[in-house]
């Protein structure tokens, strides 16, 4: 039997389980207490509260003007839905580069006021003394390397990263510090397949990939994208598996219609 079907609740201990037998682990986002039901409902490992809100949700070209209140506010929505995932809250952009102690107030917020599980936060060795301090007040972190969005301006580019040998080397150094630090698992972001291999093989915590092929130890994708509700993000990694931005419009078109012709309500559809 697979260690996900044993247990009632997902914790950071059950996915190391998994990584030590070789299972799969499926992540995904959610940024509201509807969907995040429905998303836990299906069975999903870890449900991941993710700056990338600050596109889907709030229209932003980057995932930098989202806010903690913001971040917070989304977060605390979906751990109400979930009864069964780990709920893992990206620190937003500000709120813990450069500043342990700032970074530490702010998990300590997510954890108080959201009731998440853990945070995630972008970046290697010069975030370190953040993971240490937020850890050290006993708040589980998961680790974000490759391209990490919130860094875009810096890179300039959504190109694949590690791609050279000194960033493709660097990665896996920062890999093997962040499961030293404590980190209790990592997203690898667009890095070429071979490379997430070898760290995901180098590390016995796990890793969950994005564009970074089949030999992660786990996968994550947005939801809205692999639902089909975005309509022009067609990066090669994306798998849509719905369609619901046809599926939606056609029912408000049919909605629009009915209501035109006053063909709704109906006698069996008022009191």
């Amino acid at each position: 039997m697979s260690v996900n079907k044993e247990v009632k609740r997902i914790t950071t201990h059950v996915l190391q389980a998994m990584k030590a037998k070789g299972e799969k682990i499926a992540m995904l986002t959610a940024y509201d207490f509807s969907l995040a039901g429905i998303i836990d409902a299906g069975g999903i490992d870890i449900i991941l509260v993710g700056d990338s809100a600050s596109n889907v949700i709030h229209g932003h070209e980057t995932t930098l003007p989202i806010t903690l209140d913001q971040m917070i506010d989304h977060a605390s929505a979906v751990v109400r839905a979930v009864s069964r995932a780990l709920v893992v809250v990206d620190l937003p952009f500000g709120t813990y580069q450069g500043n342990s102690k700032l970074a530490l107030e702010s998990s300590i917020r997510i954890m108080k006021e959201s009731g998440a599980h853990a945070v995630k936060m972008e970046g290697g060795a010069q975030v370190a003394d953040s993971i240490r301090r937020i850890l050290s007040a006993g708040i589980p972190v998961m680790g974000h390397l490759g391209l990490i969005p919130q860094s875009i301006y810096k890179f300039g580019t959504y190109a694949v990263r590690a791609k050279e040998d000194a960033e493709a080397i660097q990665l896996q150094e920062d890999a093997k510090l962040l499961q030293e630090l404590g980190c209790f698992g990592m997203v690898l972001e667009k890095i070429p397949a071979h490379l997430a291999k070898k760290v995901s093989e180098s590390l016995f915590i796990p890793t969950i990939g994005i564009g970074a092929g089949q030999h992660c130890d786990g996968q994550v994708l947005v939801t809205h994208d692999m639902l089909g509700i975005n309509k022009d993000f067609s990066p090669r990694f994306l798998r849509r598996y719905a369609d619901l931005y046809e599926t939606i419009k056609g029912a408000v078109e049919h909605y629009v219609k009915d209501v035109k012709a006053q063909d709704f309500p109906n006698d069996q559809e008022q009191y």
